[in-house]
């Protein structure tokens, strides 16, 4: 429905779920919440773009207090005409949020859930660093290639200044083409710059490469040949459609689902620069 609601023309539509398909399929068959999460993420861009803060915000206070990623949402504070307002909401819906479960629970015991999430995910982001199942990312690509544990700030800092640089370009911000790259952008960092990163959690940035490869040229050679690795290194590689071998002994060890992403990931940076 995400989809459908975007600015695009029915067959680009079309061409965005038929690239999410197979990731979709995943994280369904895992009863993962991610495909709500790309969802939600398009939901806040397009109210943002409709002038409507106040419902853009539920949906990054929604996604944020239930999965981290909705967080993501707030860089769509740069496009709004309304950033007061934008604010507010913001923190009213937290607010009214957090306090919402208090209905049926406690007071402490809410606080208390919250506590305990923040000290698992502390845990769990410590654990993920040598994973292969999980930290499907850039830094985890990286670690595992050159066998070095600390990688995160020396890609992290840099990718923060890539998200940063477009929102100088205030003049590009009247065209829908900018905007929407920079929702793929957004979609698809998320997941590739997060040390969480597993795979069922790829919906999320295959469908930033789907919006990404509509706004193309599709019959340039490097855009094809792009999105044919994210569809085979990103969506095919967890699937039996892949050997085996293929799958165990080069894609998993070496976080190389995480590549074709990325590598879309640095196409869209430079084109918003």
């Amino acid at each position: 429905y995400a989809v459908r609601k975007l600015p695009l023309c029915y067959k680009d539509q079309n061409i965005i779920l038929l690239i999410t398909a197979i990731e979709m399929m995943t994280a369904v068959q895992n009863t993962q919440f991610n495909p709500s999460i790309a969802a939600i993420l398009i939901f806040t861009f397009l109210l943002v773009k409709k002038q409507n803060d106040f419902w853009a915000t539920f949906f990054i206070a929604a996604g944020f207090l239930v999965k981290l990623y909705g967080i993501a949402g707030l860089a769509f504070f740069f496009f709004s005409d309304h950033k007061i307002k934008f604010i507010l909401s913001f923190i009213f819906w937290i607010a009214v949020l957090f306090c919402l479960p208090m209905i049926i629970s406690s007071p402490q015991f809410i606080i208390q859930c919250y506590y305990d999430w923040f000290n698992s995910l502390v845990q769990k982001n410590e654990t993920n660093s040598m994973s292969l199942m999980q930290n499907m990312s850039v830094m985890g690509m990286l670690r595992h290639i050159f066998n070095v544990k600390e990688f995160s700030m020396l890609v992290l800092i840099p990718a923060t200044v890539l998200y940063i640089l477009p929102f100088l370009r205030r003049s590009q911000f009247e065209y829908l083409n900018f905007k929407l790259s920079y929702l793929a952008f957004t979609l698809i960092g998320v997941v590739i710059f997060s040390s969480s990163a597993e795979s069922s959690t790829y919906i999320i940035a295959m469908a930033g490469v789907g919006i990404w490869f509509v706004l193309q040229n599709k019959s340039d050679p490097l855009n094809v040949l792009l999105l044919i690795l994210a569809l085979v290194l990103t969506s095919l590689s967890t699937t039996d459609l892949l050997p085996e071998y293929f799958k165990l002994h080069i894609v998993r060890p070496y976080s190389l689902k995480a590549l074709p992403c990325f590598l879309v990931w640095i196409v869209l940076a430079y084109q918003l620069l």
